[in-house]
């Protein structure tokens, strides 16, 4: 295990300390002592600190528990109306979910859920312990004009149009959402687990090893055990695991019956090793969860204990990178974090794909079609022009 306070977390604030403490043990009554400690905490702030992390509907059970001799009143009943709010949106988004997914069956669209209520109930056994915004669905690319026209046809509404003029889309981006204004409900069409031009996984791949949820109703498909540790380690370290609800799942997530072997090939083949590494670092340290000698032996190493951290950072305050607008000393550190993240035949590919045509060499110079092969040589000149454009603007 790595060294006991590695971590520099004095500068996290007191009260989501607290709430690190809280979700470390299961049987809190056992550890009230370690609570004893906290003695000026700012209650509202730990309201906001639970919500932000997306965390209150763990601790809403544990607080109860404690009573109101030590947590007030006021506090366990705005906790009690957040559970209770939760609780109906995941089983309405659940009612969706299976409605979905038949909709998609049905029309030979094979679809896994990447998170939501299926996530809740795999980590959880009950998915009113884990918050959920919207439904992530993951198609194969080639269904996707099929997946828009069925959701449309249901009163989706999509959200915005991706400009694919270049073909580029396919890799620069990895889903495009749908809203439903009656049912307020959006959905996430996926068909990249994370942006390109990494390496990962393709759907058949996925598909073939999917496994069935245990949420009751039509059959829903989600990724297996090792694809989803591959899965929810990407995407909250692209976030920098700003939200303690990420680090939780994979604390959940290592008590399934996961094949570390499995994972560590996964990991390797794709790039994400050190990322990997990290969270199994953060999970370690944060929450006091002992890791095994294969996960010791498989992830952890010198690279992985420097990512963990460098995301303490986002841990400091309630950092949310895509809620704009970004504090600048926040983009810039999280821009150098995201390169940080990347293992080296990553950061060739992302390079290089800097030499490939946007969508905005078209803006600054239409051309026609047969000659789009001359953004290529002209991109450098293109991307120059705007740069100083951008410059004497601002």
């Amino acid at each position: 295990m790595i060294n006991k306070h590695q971590l520099d977390l004095s500068n996290i604030p007191e009260e989501l300390q607290l709430i690190i403490e809280l979700l470390k043990h299961e049987h809190l009554d056992r550890h009230l002592k370690d609570l004893e400690a906290f003695t000026d905490i700012n209650w509202d702030a730990f309201i906001d600190l639970a919500i932000h992390h997306r965390i209150y509907p763990i601790l809403y059970p544990k607080l109860k528990k404690m009573g109101e001799g030590i947590i007030p009143s006021l506090v366990l009943e705005r906790f009690s109306y957040l559970y209770r709010r939760n609780t109906m949106k995941m089983l309405f988004l659940s009612s969706e979910m299976q409605q979905v997914s038949k909709l998609f069956l049905d029309n030979h669209i094979y679809l896994l859920f990447l998170k939501g209520p299926v996530l809740a109930q795999a980590l959880y056994g009950d998915i009113s312990l884990r918050t959920s915004r919207d439904l992530d669905v993951l198609i194969p690319i080639e269904k996707l004009d099929d997946a828009e026209q069925l959701l449309l046809a249901q009163g989706y509404e999509k959200e915005y149009e991706i400009n694919k003029e270049l073909n580029e889309w396919k890799w620069r981006h990895r889903h495009v959402n749908y809203y439903h204004p009656q049912k307020k409900i959006t959905i996430e069409i996926h068909w990249r687990l994370n942006t390109g031009p990494a390496k990962e996984p393709n759907f058949n791949e996925l598909w073939e090893r999917r496994t069935q949820s245990t949420v009751p109703g039509h059959e829903v498909y989600m990724l297996n055990g090792e694809d989803l540790f591959l899965y929810l380690n990407i995407h909250g370290a692209q976030h920098g695991w700003s939200r303690l609800r990420w680090l939780f799942d994979i604390h959940q997530l290592m008590d399934k019956d996961l094949n570390w072997n499995r994972i560590y090939k996964r990991l390797k083949r794709f790039g994400y090793l050190q990322v990997g590494g990290q969270g199994l670092v953060l999970v370690s340290e944060l929450f006091n969860r002992e890791l095994s000698s294969e996960m010791k032996q498989y992830l952890v190493n010198n690279r992985s204990e420097k990512l963990a951290a460098k995301s303490i950072f986002y841990l400091e305050s309630m950092i949310n990178i895509y809620t704009l607008p970004v504090p600048e000393n926040v983009m810039k550190y999280h821009k150098k974090y995201l390169t940080d993240l990347m293992s080296v035949e990553q950061r060739i590919l992302f390079t290089l794909s800097l030499l490939y045509p946007y969508p905005d060499d078209v803006k600054i110079l239409p051309l026609p079609k047969t000659l789009h092969f001359l953004y290529f040589p002209l991109r450098p000149f293109l991307w120059a022009w705007r740069k100083r454009r951008k410059h004497a603007l601002s």
